[in-house]
């Protein structure tokens, strides 16, 4: 006679994903003086010890303007952007900024929808210059203003943005290859 069978194992539970970091509100002698100018035009946060604005778009000129010239954030190190395809406003346009008299860094967060464009901050940085031009390149962002705006990293008849969540880089790149190689992609 054949003992009876076992009762089947339960699988072991899934353990609950744990909850990510979120952004706090950032508090600083800086963030008071903007706040008094800016009001709700602007919100300071922090998030795993990087502080950041996130600004207005129609107040990014003159935000920019006084963080380099009353708050000496006199280097632009970075100019990028980022693409959020399922949201009204698709892009982030983030500018990361240093003061070397502070010895501070923040970023400078703005969102602009899909074919919007936004002003170009090489006059106040001329290091935005190639930035720009980049996240032009890779996201199609126009910066209003700029002294040169063209590709920088592909060449001229590319089709697309390829930094788009949306973008379809086989297919793009095997018809590049073809059509000026002369030669199957090797993708």
């Amino acid at each position: 006679m054949a003992a009876p069978a076992a009762p089947a194992a339960k699988p072991a539970a899934v353990p609950a994903k744990p909850a990510a970091p979120v952004p706090t509100p950032w508090e600083s002698p800086l963030v008071e003086k903007l706040k008094r100018t800016y009001g709700s035009g602007i919100e300071p946060l922090t998030h795993l010890g990087q502080s950041y604005f996130v600004v207005d778009r129609s107040l990014i000129p003159e935000f920019l303007h006084i963080l380099r010239d009353d708050e000496h954030f006199d280097y632009c190190v970075d100019v990028t952007a980022v693409h959020y395809p399922k949201r009204e406003k698709q892009f982030d346009v983030v500018w990361v900024l240093y003061s070397f008299a502070r010895n501070e860094r923040i970023r400078v967060k703005t969102q602009i929808a899909d074919g919007e464009s936004i002003a170009s901050c090489v006059p106040l940085w001329e290091t935005a210059n190639w930035l720009e031009r980049e996240v032009f390149d890779m996201f199609g962002i126009k910066f209003d203003g700029h002294p040169d705006l063209k590709r920088i990293l592909l060449p001229d008849g590319w089709k697309g943005y390829p930094l788009r969540k949306d973008y379809g880089i086989l297919q793009q790149d095997n018809e590049w290859v073809q059509i000026n190689l002369g030669i199957e992609s090797g993708q």
